[in-house]
């Protein structure tokens, strides 16, 4: 056991942070740089194509629609796959949808239909990524380092998408948008090529006795576990009021009483920010009380909707926004950490895409209508209508017993079929997207 130990000291690396972490991680930096550029550069094709806001939302929409019908049976196949394969496969299909993306656009031959049906294609590889990588992740962390494990690939994971924002709105100024999304092209093969190197060796061979079988077991594992479904359905409306309030009444408001887009872009960047301190914090603290501690963080979640309600100047937005990235990290963290600890291995990727699954379903609908409620009710209230949803559904999640009374477990084995990222026996230290995966699309809040 020391060789292995020294071996890892020698290679610069933690000793719990294995091969299979490291790949995974790096994985998750390289596609999140490419996506959060192509995010944007994929707007602005559009707009360039004589397309308006309504087709710029369309073509978001393409990418949604499949990721939410074809969540479940994404993590179905995860389950019943080696989950490498599949993340694999679904990084090969973005590769070739966003390469043939940057050649429309290249060329000047994009159309409308052109880029929605490309969307999808992005959406539907997501779909089976996610759960993927998410059970990849979970199944491989060692369990008394699982927490700093995670903080860490997180903190990479939104500095990544930090990062690639800044860059690919310089390159897009520089080169147009048909480059940046060659770039994203690029970034999934290189991801893909390193997650094709991940070692499965120590999985067992996972027997299935049909697809809705699968999902029904999945289904089970969720709905027998109230802290579970309750969180789940708790953050799929949080998830849905944040994404109206960010991607719709903020712009407004930053337009009309702050000076435009600058300051919101300022206050975006401060919550980024927060991310990382968060995660930076979470690497060494390690709450008793999981789900306690990440549940009341959540609380802080509903300030940046009030904030603009009223509105805050900037400097005090910019403030509120940090502190709600430092306290979402903080339960992002604390999330991974009770799923890796609660849930069977072979059962992950399922329990991951009823997760996702809750967690995107209702953001379309819920961008649809935010200008509706505006104009029904006015900004203001729908702001003050977003914070109040926020804080009643996390007193809710409180009051269930299972939320508070869950506590990390500290010195105990791992779970059966749970070994170290790097290839060790259960229990030993080894290492840890995907939790993501998650860096491979949007990710949403109570996702890694």
């Amino acid at each position: 056991m020391t060789i292995p130990s020294a071996s890892r000291r020698r290679s610069g690396r933690p000793a719990w942070a294995g091969r299979n972490y490291t790949l995974l991680t790096a994985a998750a930096v390289v596609t999140g740089l490419g996506n959060a550029g192509a995010l944007i550069a994929a707007a602005f094709a559009v707009l360039e194509a004589g397309g308006d806001g309504g087709d710029v939302g369309l073509v978001a929409a393409a990418r949604t629609v499949p990721l939410v019908v074809f969540l479940l049976i994404g993590g179905a196949v995860a389950d019943r796959l080696p989950r490498h394969r599949v993340m694999v496969a679904a990084n090969t299909l973005n590769c070739l949808s966003q390469a043939a993306f940057a050649a429309l656009v290249l060329s000047g031959e994009a159309r409308l239909w052109h880029m929605a049906v490309l969307s999808a294609l992005g959406g539907t590889g997501q779909a089976f990524f996610s759960p993927a990588a998410e059970g990849m992740l979970l199944s491989t962390v060692d369990g008394e380092q699982a927490g700093r494990a995670f903080a860490i690939f997180r903190m990479g994971m939104n500095g990544a998408q930090i990062g690639g924002a800044a860059l690919g709105g310089a390159l897009i100024a520089a080169f147009g948008p048909g480059w940046v999304l060659a770039v994203d092209a690029a970034a999934f093969a290189v991801a893909g090529a390193l997650r094709a190197f991940l070692d499965v060796g120590h999985t067992a061979r996972r027997e299935s006795a049909g697809m809705l079988r699968d999902l029904r077991e999945g289904w089970r594992e969720v709905a027998g576990r109230p802290w579970l479904w309750g969180i789940v359905v708790q953050f799929s409306v949080v998830n849905a009021v944040v994404a109206a309030a960010e991607s719709v009444y903020g712009p407004l408001v930053a337009e009309e009483h702050l000076g435009g887009a600058r300051p919101w872009g300022l206050a975006l960047a401060a919550f980024g920010a927060g991310t990382l301190l968060g995660g930076l914090l979470m690497t060494r603290w390690k709450p008793r009380r999981l789900l306690l501690v990440g549940t009341v963080c959540v609380f802080p979640f509903a300030l940046p909707s009030a904030a603009l309600a009223v509105p805050l100047p900037v400097p005090a937005l910019c403030a509120v926004m940090f502190g709600a990235g430092v306290s979402i990290e903080v339960f992002g963290v604390s999330w991974m950490t009770a799923l890796h600890q609660e849930i069977p291995e072979d059962k992950l990727s399922r329990v991951a895409a009823y997760d996702w699954f809750g967690s995107v379903s209702m953001v379309p609908l819920a961008t649809a209508l935010a200008g509706p409620a505006e104009s029904a009710f006015g900004r203001t209230a729908a702001l003050w209508g977003c914070s109040a949803l926020i804080v009643l559904l996390t007193v809710a999640v409180l009051a269930v017993p299972e939320v508070r009374r869950l506590r990390r477990r500290t010195g105990a084995p791992v779970a059966e079929g749970v070994v170290a990222a790097g290839g060790g026996l259960p229990g030993v230290p080894g290492g840890l997207p995907g939790v993501p995966g998650q860096a491979d699309g949007p990710d949403p809040v109570s996702r890694c």
